[in-house]
């Protein structure tokens, strides 16, 4: 106080006017400075004030939409995952099922080619015996009305296979024919003895003249009845493949459509969850900063105000001086601010 009063006393011995009256008005400048200077130093502490609330606010704000925004994009990744997981197994169990389909559909083409194959010949085989034995009926049907040697020795024939023996050597009946008439008794006598029912040997005939005849018919319906059978046969065969191709084929269809859209949807869950996690990545980057801006944020805040209140303590300190140095000079002039110099 002492070196203030000194250092207003030579400016004031150097005016040419009043010095008491200079030196208060000096002392009163600098307080209304220093006022000044606080209303500035508040003005600009409010402002960064309100700041500080405001980003405190906003960044809080941030930091909680982060969070929400980390824990959706789990969710969205583990919903993802299970989705993947899912997905792979049913890709995997129908692709198993399309090709047990693929290989029981060749497995039954396969089966039909040998049964149409075995049809074919067994069909051509008996409509070549029903030619042969109908054949065969019109010669002993012809040599019966002729009557001669031929006729005889036929006659005379203990069984077919006999007869037909007696046909060729007169070569009344071809070669091959007898072969296919002597197959079909042979296997028709062997079909009665097994039955063993009680019925005539189809393979022996009375000896008189339409013995022959009679059992030649009856071999020859026997011959038709295996052709209708084996039609009827061949027929259901065909459309019981057909009933099962059908089948099998829809199933390879509804089958491979399945596979190609699980294949489309996993791709799109591997991509949402690829996506997924650069975004979360990317999330807690931007939430780890925003949390450490937080941080520096509330220690810069807090430094500030320490530092705004040291000021305002500080220019208290000064106007206090001021108001002192004021209140001396004036007691200590004793009403000599109002004498003016010339």
């Amino acid at each position: 106080m002492k070196k203030i009063v000194l250092l207003l006393a030579l400016v004031a011995s150097a005016a040419s006017t009043n010095p008491i009256q200079k030196v208060i008005q000096m002392l009163s400048e600098m307080q209304a400075k220093i006022v000044k200077q606080g209303e500035a130093a508040q003005k600009a502490y409010d402002e960064y004030s309100e700041w500080c609330e405001d980003r405190s606010k906003n960044i809080h704000f941030e930091i909680k939409t982060g969070k929400a925004q980390v824990e959706e994009l789990k969710a969205t990744i583990e919903s993802a995952s299970a989705s993947i997981e899912e997905l792979s197994a049913k890709i995997e169990e129908t692709a198993a099922s399309i090709s047990a389909n693929e290989a029981d559909l060749k497995a039954a083409i396969g089966i039909r080619e040998k049964e149409a194959a075995a049809f074919a010949a067994g069909e051509k085989e008996l409509l070549e015996v029903v030619d042969a034995l109908e054949r065969a009926i019109g010669i002993v049907e012809r040599e019966m009305r002729k009557g001669g040697a031929t006729m005889l020795q036929i006659q005379r024939a203990n069984n077919v296979a006999q007869a037909i023996t007696v046909m060729v050597d007169a070569s009344m009946l071809a070669t091959q024919d007898a072969k296919r008439l002597t197959a079909l008794v042979q296997r028709s006598s062997e079909q009665a003895d097994a039955e063993d029912d009680g019925a005539p040997d189809p393979a022996a005939y009375k000896s008189h003249s339409g013995g022959l005849v009679e059992t030649l018919e009856g071999l020859l319906d026997k011959a038709k009845e295996e052709l209708e059978s084996a039609r009827r046969s061949e027929m259901n065969a065909k459309n019981s493949f057909e009933m099962l191709q059908q089948s099998l084929q829809d199933e390879l269809k509804f089958g491979n459509k399945d596979l190609a859209a699980a294949k489309k949807d996993i791709a799109t869950s591997k991509g949402t969850k690829a996506t997924a996690e650069g975004d979360l990545a990317m999330t807690a980057k931007d939430l780890a900063e925003d949390e450490e801006v937080v941080k520096t944020l509330h220690q810069d805040c807090m430094e500030a105000s320490e530092d705004f209140e040291a000021e305002v303590k500080s220019r208290g300190e000064e106007l206090s001086a001021l108001a002192e140095a004021k209140k001396v000079i004036s007691q200590a002039a004793g009403g000599a601010e109002g004498v003016v110099y010339g």
